[in-house]
């Protein structure tokens, strides 16, 4: 069984083969030297509301291209996977709603989003995406 970290790094080589870009989005809070709570990540603004809404492990785009009607134009697509264990099933803790939320909001504005525990489950995101599946 591969851990969270194992699957996270072959999917970020697998994306990079396909021309995607995935960046590690490490999120979460400390104090400074002042004892001020700084939040960092994306969509991180509070402890309270990151109980509700989690940005996922990896962001980035998923490069497109369009319909000959647009000239072939390529197209960034916002890409966000979270990741997890191989053998992990989606299983509605307060975390995984959380997550889910955040990937719910990246699909509704036409963004590709997922939970994925291996390439291929990753990979399969992509192509149903582009093959509009």
């Amino acid at each position: 069984m591969s851990d969270e970290s194992e699957v996270q790094q072959h999917i970020q080589i697998e994306a990079s083969k396909l021309g995607n870009k995935l960046f590690r989005n490490n999120s979460g809070a400390y104090k400074d030297a002042t004892g001020r709570v700084v939040f960092y990540g994306l969509g991180v603004v509070s402890s309270q509301q990151n109980k509700y809404f989690k940005s996922s492990d990896l962001i980035g785009f998923t490069p497109i291209v369009i319909t000959p009607e647009m000239v072939g134009r390529k197209l960034a697509v916002f890409t966000a996977c979270e990741v997890k264990k191989t053998k992990w099933k989606y299983a509605a803790t307060e975390r995984e709603i959380a997550q889910k939320k955040f990937l719910d909001v990246v699909k509704m504005n036409g963004g590709i989003a997922l939970f994925a525990n291996s390439i291929e489950s990753y990979k399969k995101a992509i192509i149903d995406f582009i093959f509009m599946r």
